[in-house]
């Protein structure tokens, strides 16, 4: 079994309109053996930024107290937020410094950057860049994530239609992985007309067997 596999997770991240979602799984498992069912694998780092890190827990833990330490430092310097694509920026160089011990990690970025602009991005343990316009998805269950956003997804959702598209399709894919699953966490962010930013949390029921 891959060391990524260890704990099992499921992780997605969706554009819409002005809008991005990111959801994953919430079991915790060691091998086959769940340890737990609302384990958290997706952060805040501000409003509009959010990461979610798959792969090794405790790798996962520990990265994300780095990251915030970084942008603390960030905010204090600048006085302002880091846009997602400086941020993504930090995490790969934070990777790629730890290349010959790595964190066992594999991050999910998403965040909405100047003029309510959705990003999302993923990359690899070593910090090598994947962007896309549609969606990344990360985890033991990326392959049939990758298949359920394939068939579902499509360009320009209104905020309700993305949590009802990646939900779905976190639900359907990680029936077919046996290290993911137990429920769902979907995070949504949009632009709304009123307020700056608008998030919703939401917890989805899924098979717990």
């Amino acid at each position: 079994m891959s060391i990524f596999e260890y704990n099992g997770s499921a992780l997605v991240a969706m554009v819409g309109k002005n809008c991005f979602a990111i959801a994953s799984d919430r079991r915790l498992g060691v091998q086959l053996q769940t340890v737990a069912t609302d384990f958290q694998r997706v952060f805040k780092i501000h409003d509009r930024l959010y990461i979610g890190l798959s792969g090794l827990a405790t790798d996962a833990q520990t990265m994300y107290q780095k990251l915030v330490f970084r942008h603390k430092l960030y905010q204090l310097r600048e006085e302002r937020d880091m846009k997602p694509q400086t941020f993504a920026s930090l995490v790969s160089a934070l990777l790629y410094e730890k290349r010959f011990g790595p964190f066992f990690c594999q991050p999910v970025i998403a965040g909405l950057g100047d003029n309510d602009e959705p990003f999302i991005c993923t990359m690899d343990c070593l910090g090598a860049k994947e962007l896309a316009k549609d969606f990344v998805v990360s985890g033991t269950a990326s392959e049939s994530l990758y298949g359920a956003c394939e068939s579902m997804y499509k360009p320009d959702m209104e905020p309700e239609e993305l949590f009802e598209t990646i939900s779905q399709a976190l639900l359907s894919s990680v029936d077919r992985d046996c290290l993911s699953g137990w429920g769902g966490y979907v995070l949504l962010v949009y632009a709304a007309l009123l307020t700056p930013t608008e998030v919703q949390e939401k917890i989805l029921k899924g098979r717990m067997d």
